[in-house]
């Protein structure tokens, strides 16, 4: 009798780690499954920010997300492999903080130009340029590969749906059975470090810039010192600005759908659209748009 037991105890177990098993190997990708009527107009907004994105040199970071979200709004299917999610989730990370580098980088590059301008050339000169970029690119990389198969080695069990529209480190971390604590510790530090000081790297950098455009003796010079920043300005609020909120305030179900909309915003409208914005520093596209704006509204 006592060995009966043990081996129903031993069938049970096997067909719990069986279930598990099955779980981690797919997971379903809700989307915006609970907005069909929007379905269709999703597609084709998302379908036309894809096909413009290579103009603007963004189409690395946008095609981590947009493809696999365009396949399930028209298939109604959301479902990925395991292995396909962790790929995606490595490669938006890395890309992500490529592009917080980046953006340092860009502010550093408006610091030297209005703070030091004679010695602009030297500074950033070509060879510092490829460095700093190349540095952007790969510092990241090891560390989010190493972040990726932390969260993907931890116990899944229970629902493997997550109410979102790209496999991200949040509503993974929601699928994790047991004590998540040392896990989300790591996934904080690592923001801080990857994120945050970027972050305030480029607030410091503005600080010093605003000191020095203040003490400039005319309006005009201050007007074209910050005319050269405004476009980089607006990008970091657009990047930063979307992120935080969607990452930092109060996790609440009544709130999915708004964090799924802010994602959307900063993993493709942002990206596509910012090379729109630093073009508007260009005389040409401004003295074009004052010819085509005039037009489209005697339409």
């Amino acid at each position: 009798m006592q060995s009966r037991n043990i081996n129903a105890q031993r069938e049970n177990s096997l067909k719990i780690t069986k279930t598990n098993l099955t779980i981690m190997m797919d997971i379903v990708i809700l989307g915006f499954a609970d907005r069909p009527q929007f379905h269709w107009f999703l597609f084709v907004v998302s379908l036309v920010i894809y096909l413009i994105s290579p103009l603007g040199s963004k189409i690395c970071y946008v095609s981590v997300t947009l493809p696999r979200m365009l396949m399930d709004l028209w298939t109604q299917k959301g479902t990925i492999s395991f292995l396909t999610c962790a790929t995606q989730m490595c490669f938006f990370l890395m890309l992500g903080v490529t592009e917080c580098f980046l953006l340092a980088v860009m502010a550093y590059d408006r610091y030297v130009a209005i703070c030091n301008p004679l010695h602009y050339p030297l500074v950033m000169n070509h060879k510092v340029c490829v460095q700093l970029v190349v540095a952007s690119w790969i510092s990241g990389f090891p560390v989010q590969i190493g972040q990726t198969c932390q969260i993907f080695s931890l116990p899944f069990c229970g629902s493997n749906q997550i109410n979102h529209f790209f496999c991200d480190i949040p509503p993974l971390l929601q699928l994790a059975c047991g004590d998540i604590f040392v896990n989300e510790l790591v996934v904080y530090i690592f923001a801080v470090l990857f994120v945050t000081l970027p972050f305030l790297l480029i607030l410091g950098f503005y600080v010093k810039i605003i000191s020095t455009i203040s003490k400039l003796p005319s309006k005009t010079a201050r007007t074209k010192a910050f005319s050269t920043c405004s476009s980089h300005i607006i990008v970091v609020f657009l990047f930063y600005g979307s992120a935080t909120v969607t990452y930092l305030k109060p996790k609440s179900h009544q709130y999915e759908g708004i964090d799924k909309l802010l994602s959307l915003f900063y993993t493709t409208l942002t990206p596509t659209f910012n090379p729109m914005i630093y073009s508007l520093r260009n005389k040409d596209v401004r003295k074009a748009m004052r010819k085509f704006l005039p037009r489209l509204s005697a339409l």
